[in-house]
């Protein structure tokens, strides 16, 4: 297909595409190397909207690149992008609208025609990579001959298959014959699977992407002069190989291809698609490896799990930052000093958070000694490891520490701006704690309970005033999981609903208004999972039947190995909770309580074998399901009490349901949280959203 084809298919597609430009303008290199062609990447707007690839982006760097082939007196042609962003690749907004597979051929067509006349001009092309570099970001400096990367690059990535693509511009051919098949899996496939990690700079430039790294402040600027360096013959870049028989190329592919199958058990085909591609790569030449990623690429495009994945990644990256029902920011009052009830491993998670994110005093309280010097020490220990990893300098790692402190009275919390409760989950046990805080703190100070299932309402029910008390719900572990369900209960004024919100996002954070009802909306989705499961194995279902009956959908643990990683008694204490609550819609297992009393941690055993014992507390039962029933069953239920929880205004709306399952339960991505799946598979009737959303269009 020409470029004119190409054009005339593609130029009408996403009109309010936001063009990436490519300015040329000529350097002369140091030394009297030559001149160099520059090529700065740059949409015109400033770091918070990086550079992306649509068609006229790529009809743009390709006109650019034909007027340099044109030019006899060029040594060097060399790509670079506007300040802190090299360029992040597919414009995903336009992906979201290709609406037919020859469009999506067109486009994968398009961006291998443009990006590889960079490894294939007469002269040498070189990358200078001075920010982030994603997706088709990166796959531009992999097309050229040689590549500098600035140690300060804050993301390097190939995040595609954690969207529900491959990298589809030459990433699964090019990256594996540069840095090897392993490394290259590691980029393609395990980072995006472990959440869509990125790698810095320095990272990149170890595992071999880059060929040269240099500081931030003058890295053009030395970028230019190691290229006069290679032009003129004094630097010579050598690169191992990596298809020939000493590397065991298939070895690297099959691990891979297992821990992809233990992770996804077969639910999205992109991973499973890239490793076939980068199978491929060790013997395909450059023509036929660039056409089986078209053809990857313009299949995926066209699947459902491509929309659910791009649902995922706007509700992550727009609907999060903006909470539906989030009052004026500007209601927000500024907290300065924080204070934690409790010194337990919650409270001293919590505590080092608002310590390292808030950069402000806080103090924990407890009832003994004993129990505040382990929180305070916790807190500590944790600062020291972020010392020896280099997360934390000496200063900032003695700030830390000076920040958090213990006392045995909630006197302590007299000047506090925000207090936050996180003992044992007994409403009278909390309503004595913010008795206690109450008769101390000032008038403005915000209470705060890290409730997972009790009622907030009946919670401040005897405080002289209950508008100032919010929940502000973490998921374990505080560092790592992204999301704070912020509660409103029946008194909660907009003030402290505004510095909730304020707040969590100091936290990093991401923050979804819920109201006041049984165990919100993770955990009460979660327990009608887990309690459907729980009944089927209390019926007489085999627990290895139905603890796998829904590993077709991907998800990020079964259903056993969740209670355990909460631990039973919490489990139950939740389960409990709703069955009082809903009592004809949660039941409460005789069984789960026996597994409680037994003291065990679960069915499994530390070698993640089960444990005989644990099981045969679940033994009795006469009527077993299918692994099939199972899981139909399950989902019927989620999808009824999804149904019940928006009718009842818990959330504003379904994709707040689904942001919540995504960042709080690790519901996959290319699912598109739970609502798109429910509607795909006909399970909820009517549908929870428009045919079309996180779905292919009808």
């Amino acid at each position: 297909m020409s470029v004119e084809t190409w054009r005339a298919l593609l130029s009408e597609r996403n009109p309010d595409e936001v063009v990436t430009k490519a300015l040329v303008r000529d350097v002369r290199l140091p030394g009297g190397a030559g001149t160099v062609a520059l090529i700065t990447l740059d949409n015109g707007f400033d770091h918070t909207k990086p550079n992306t690839f649509g068609p006229h982006g790529l009809f743009a760097l390709n006109g650019a690149l034909s007027e340099i082939a044109e030019r006899t007196d060029l040594v060097a042609v060399g790509v670079t992008g506007k300040p802190f962003i090299f360029a992040v690749g597919a414009d995903l907004n336009g992906a979201a609208t290709v609406s037919s597979r020859e469009e999506a051929l067109a486009i994968a067509e398009l961006g291998h025609h443009v990006f590889r006349r960079l490894g294939e001009l007469p002269i040498p092309s070189f990358a200078f990579v001075n920010g982030a570099a994603m997706g088709g970001g990166l796959e531009i400096a992999l097309h050229c001959t040689y590549r500098t990367i600035s140690s300060g690059v804050p993301a390097v990535a190939l995040p595609e298959c954690f969207l529900g693509l491959v990298p589809g511009w030459g990433g699964t051919q090019l990256l594996p014959r540069l840095v090897g098949p392993a490394n290259a899996i590691k980029l393609i496939i395990e980072n995006p699977l472990a959440q869509n990690r990125m790698i810095k700079g320095a990272e990149a430039y170890a595992l071999g992407v880059a060929d040269a790294m240099f500081e931030p402040a003058d890295f053009l600027e030395e970028s230019l002069r190691w290229a006069a360096r290679v032009v003129g013959g004094e630097v010579t870049v050598t690169r191992q190989e990596h298809d020939g028989p000493g590397n065991d190329w298939d070895k690297a592919v099959g691990d891979a291809r297992f821990l992809v199958d233990m992770k996804l058990r077969g639910a999205s085909p992109a991973p499973y698609r890239a490793l076939d591609l980068i199978a491929q790569a060790r013997t395909a030449s450059r023509d036929e490896g660039f056409a089986a990623e078209d053809e990857a690429l313009a299949d995926l495009l066209m699947s459902d799990e491509l929309r659910a994945g791009l649902y995922s990644f706007d509700l992550v990256q727009r609907r999060a930052k903006r909470p539906a029902g989030a009052p004026d920011p500007a209601l927000a009052r500024k907290v300065g000093k924080v204070g934690v009830v409790g010194a337990g491993l919650m409270a001293s998670q919590m505590a080092l958070l608002f310590a390292r994110r808030l950069e402000v005093p806080v103090v924990l309280t407890d009832l003994d000694q004993a129990r505040l010097d382990k929180g305070v020490g916790y807190v500590h220990a944790e600062v020291d490891k972020l010392l020896a990893k280099g997360r934390a300098s000496q200063d900032q790692a003695n700030r830390l520490k000076a920040l958090v402190s213990g006392s045995l009275t909630k006197d302590a919390f007299a000047d506090a701006d925000f207090v936050i409760e996180a003992v044992f989950e007994d409403l009278a046990v909390k309503k004595q704690v913010f008795r206690e805080v109450e008769a101390v703190v000032s008038a403005e100070c915000v209470l705060a309970t890290n409730t997972s299932s009790l009622s907030l309402t009946e919670m401040g029910a005897e405080l002289a005033h209950p508008e100032r008390l919010v929940g502000f719900h973490f998921f374990n572990p505080v560092a790592v999981m992204p999301l704070l369900e912020i509660v409103k209960g029946a008194a909660t004024d907009d003030v402290t609903l505004a510095t909730a919100f304020a707040t969590g996002r100091s936290l990093r954070k991401s923050s979804v208004l819920v109201k006041d009802a049984p165990a919100f909306v993770v955990n009460r989705l979660l327990t009608c999972f887990m309690g459907e499961v729980v009944a089927a194995v209390d019926e007489g279902t085999p627990l290895e039947v139905a603890e796998h009956a829904l590993d077709g959908l991907g998800l990020p643990m079964t259903p056993f190995a969740l209670l355990q990683l909460v631990g039973p008694a919490v489990g139950l204490h939740v389960a409990e909770t709703l069955h009082a609550a809903f009592p004809d819609r949660f039941g409460a297992s005789g069984n789960l309580a026996k597994l409680v009393a037994a003291g065990k941690p679960g069915v499994y055993r530390p070698d993640f074998s089960l444990d005989p014992d644990a099981v045969a507390l679940f033994a009795g039962g006469s009527a077993p399901s299918t692994a099939e029933q199972v899981r139909d069953r399950v989902l019927a239920a989620l999808a009824g009490e999804i149904r019940v929880m928006l009718d009842e205004g818990v959330v504003a709306a379904p994709q707040d349901i689904d942001l919540c399952m995504i960042l709080g339960a690790g519901w996959p991505f290319h699912l598109g949280g739970i609502t798109p799946y429910l509607d795909r598979i006909g399970v909820a009737r009517p549908r929870f959203l428009a045919p079309g959303v996180a779905s292919l269009p009808a």
